[in-house]
């Protein structure tokens, strides 16, 4: 298999999603949930997502659509690269086990099906404003918080290259 067909494979749909949810129980996995737009990966979304996948077996991550994106008010231009792209530059990440799109507003219904043992967010989110975590807790899971690495953002760094600022 070559490295794009194993980095594609990590890509998962609804239907992928369900067998390999099912395999991770079966091995006891525990499966550690997060999600976001992750439109240009920089340096605080390899902190974050690394120290999720630390929390766990599995690493999760759930893929605002191009569609979900527009709805979230980031800007008429975002996201700047679409769903495939995105996903495909998550997938190749090697900490990162699975992506899979979703069309939603929030993951809450991606959550309530893969019924994950932790459920991460940064640390701009205020626990009880997670979508989902009422669910992890309901089946005795964790949410937890990462904080973010200071100075990074997608909405920063666009500015710095509107501005022709290439400073770190």
């Amino acid at each position: 298999m070559s490295a794009h067909d194993t980095i594609s494979a990590k890509i998962l749909s609804a239907e992928n999603l369900e067998h390999a949810i099912a395999r991770w129980k079966f091995f006891k996995k525990k499966i550690v949930f997060t999600n976001g737009v992750f439109d240009i990966l920089h340096l605080g979304h390899i902190e974050y997502l690394s120290k999720a996948a630390d929390m766990g077996d599995i690493l999760l991550v759930g893929l605002n659509s191009d569609s979900s994106v527009k709805q979230l008010n980031k800007g008429s231009n975002r996201p700047l690269n679409n769903q495939e792209h995105r996903a495909m530059l998550l997938a190749a990440l090697s900490f990162v086990n699975a992506v899979v799109i979703f069309e939603e507003d929030t993951p809450r219904e991606l959550i309530s099906k893969v019924q994950p043992d932790i459920l991460v967010k940064g640390g701009d989110y205020n626990p009880d404003q997670i979508a989902g975590a009422d669910i992890v807790k309901a089946k005795g899971g964790d949410v937890r918080i990462i904080e973010l690495t200071p100075g990074y953002s997608t909405t920063e760094l666009e500015k710095k290259i509107k501005a022709g600022n290439n400073s770190n």
